[in-house]
């Protein structure tokens, strides 16, 4: 099996890959961006595709989010979440005091927003297509007051010395990434779905129709967010994570429902949750056995229903 990531070689999404024992062992090959990677997958280069989607401090990662909405039939496979560090590292014999630039990746920059007012108050900060990009940008540079803000992979692949560690502005800092490839993984007991839904019409109690949907089944959503359509200005659409698979009957009534009544919705995926939570679990599987008795119950009461002959008389 083939691998695509967004790359080049030392990104945290490599370090996302290699954390996981499977695709650790697959030939895996960098892409330049997450919007190649996923192209990449979808002509059949690659069997899977890893790519970052979100940070506990910047939010979402919108290139991502959108290419998957508007531009891809792929499916997410999995999520990764992944502790993140960044560091300062620059080449060899350059110290703080010389810098006039840092490069990285703009959410990784972000991140560090506060250390460096702090600490390089008045530096250039400049975009580079990956945390990785940065270092390899900076090593092979001449001039002699840049940095990068890298991981340690980075910097050791690209020759690079850490200067500061751990620079960004909240502790325990994580990333989630996506694997994403073709087909609906069985469930495991522990999974999450993935939709994008799409207004019919702009409303008073739209959005509140839709989440209804969910909270009429007790289905916990885990994420929420509004992303413009790309057709008109004002024009939203919303992506939303819930618990549970869609191979639940619980879940696979919630969707059809916001499709007959509500809006158009875009399937992502349904699979499996990083890490274990157990109540989550168990509040599901309690939701499901609940939904289950009221069906049996009504079906119960429809069978009771009378049949009609061709002339309307009651048999």
């Amino acid at each position: 099996m083939r691998v695509a990531y967004f790359g080049p070689p030392g990104t945290f999404t490599e370090e996302a890959l290699r954390s996981q024992e499977d695709l650790a062992a697959c030939d895996r090959e960098p892409q330049r961006s997450v919007p190649d990677v996923l192209a990449a997958v979808e002509r059949g280069d690659f069997e899977l595709g890893v790519v970052p989607i979100e940070n506990m401090i910047e939010g979402s990662v919108s290139v991502t989010l959108d290419t998957l909405a508007f531009e891809s039939d792929l499916l997410i496979q999995r999520e990764v979440d992944l502790s993140v560090s960044l560091n300062l590292c620059a080449p060899p014999g350059v110290g703080l005091d010389d810098l006039e630039a840092i490069t990285s990746f703009p959410h990784a920059a972000a991140q560090c927003r506060g250390w460096l007012g702090q600490k390089l108050a008045g530096v250039e900060v400049r975009a580079a297509l990956s945390t990785a990009d940065a270092a390899r940008e900076v090593s092979r540079s001449k001039r002699r007051d840049q940095a990068a803000i890298c991981n340690r992979l980075a910097a050791e692949l690209y020759g690079l010395e850490v200067l500061a560690t751990d620079i960004e502005d909240h502790p325990e800092n994580e990333t989630r990434f996506v694997v994403v490839g073709r087909g609906v993984p069985a469930p495991t007991g522990h999974d999450k779905t993935s939709i994008v839904c799409f207004q019919g019409e702009d409303r008073p109690g739209s959005l509140l129709g839709i989440l209804q949907e969910f909270a009429a089944r007790a289905i916990n959503l885990t994420k929420l967010e509004s992303r413009p359509t790309k057709r008109n200005l004002g024009d939203y659409c919303f992506f939303i994570d819930c618990e549970g698979h869609i191979a639940d009957e619980l879940l696979a009534d919630a969707v059809r429902n916001l499709m007959a009544k509500h809006t158009d919705v875009k399937f992502l995926g349904s699979y499996p949750v990083g890490g274990q939570e157990e109540e989550h679990v168990t509040r599901r599987r309690a939701a499901s056995r609940a939904w289950k008795q009221a069906t049996t119950f009504v079906e119960g009461l429809r069978a009771q229903v009378r049949a009609v002959d061709d002339e309307g008389t009651e048999r």
